[in-house]
């Protein structure tokens, strides 16, 4: 498979804290995390390919504040590709019955309506990124366990719409359970959401290998 992304495209990545990753302060513009791997991967492999890569990342996001604000951070800057990569906070607040939950209907809704703008008002081929949770934790009463336990339920809103739209799909949950195997869950995360700088490397290396890299 040839590398997808052809010399010159603008590729935008949009999320939640782990895209954000201080890319609104002391990491501008890309962060420190998977998105400013993914940028420095590709120039080293591909220097002549000039790409623009773009982080619109805000932490604490859902897919309904993606919503609110997906003219000004994704569709007005025309990407040649879509990256997004959302869900763990809609499943913690709705778990929560916190401020601004997302049920997994409404995620449904809301990640279908985004991306039918995406497909509508921009050329961007996709990439849809799943929710993930760096645990293995199954001890009864556990909230690990209860995040694990209905974590499919927005993993399987991503893949239903990554056959909907034909977009490429990065199951990074698979990856790091399959991590989880072999290594302990420090060697990529403090605790199960924030992946350390070897996770973020797992998150880029699943990304680039979806798109041939």
């Amino acid at each position: 498979m040839a590398f997808a992304i052809r010399p010159g495209q603008t590729v935008l990545f949009i999320g939640d804290s782990i895209t954000d990753c201080g890319r609104r302060n002391e990491s501008a513009p890309l962060g420190n995390g998977y998105v400013k791997m993914v940028n420095d991967l590709i120039a080293a492999r591909y220097p002549s390919h000039g790409l623009t890569v773009i982080n619109t990342g805000i932490g604490g996001n859902t897919v309904r504040d993606l919503r609110d604000r997906w003219t000004d951070d994704c569709i007005r800057h025309r990407p040649d590709w879509l990256s997004i990569k959302i869900g763990i906070n809609d499943l913690h607040r709705w778990l929560r019955n916190g401020e601004g939950l997302v049920t997994p209907e409404q995620f449904a809704e809301l990640y279908d309506e985004i991306l039918a703008r995406a497909k509508a008002e921009t050329r961007a081929r996709l990439v849809l990124i799943d929710p993930f949770y760096i645990s293995t934790d199954s001890s009864p009463g556990s909230h690990r366990a209860h995040v694990l336990k209905h974590l499919p339920l927005y993993q399987r809103t991503v893949d239903r719409m990554a056959g909907n739209y034909k977009a490429l799909h990065v199951r990074t949950h698979r990856l790091f359970q399959e991590q989880l195997r072999r290594h302990l869950p420090d060697r990529f995360c403090p605790e199960p959401v924030h992946p350390n700088a070897a996770g973020h490397m797992v998150i880029a290396h699943g990304w680039l290998k979806a798109l041939g890299w």
